[in-house]
């Protein structure tokens, strides 16, 4: 699988390491927006936050979008 935004924008060929994870482009090293996030599980009369954050990748497009808002 080759990266969305090189192939689309560069007309290059780059192997991609990941998926987005809001919009399913495969994206290379270069262009993966790596974010940390809390995970919440409910426990009893509350919300546990669980001790080791998750990782969440998405691509340049979407990770603007996100944080434009």
């Amino acid at each position: 699988m080759h990266c969305y935004d090189c192939q689309s924008t560069h007309h290059t060929v780059v192997a991609a390491v990941a998926v987005c994870r809001q919009c399913g482009a495969a994206v290379c090293v270069d262009h993966a927006q790596i974010a940390r996030e809390v995970l919440h599980r409910t426990a009893g009369m509350g919300v546990s936050t669980l001790p080791t954050a998750a990782r969440r990748i998405t691509c340049t497009t979407c990770r603007t979008a996100a944080t434009s808002q």
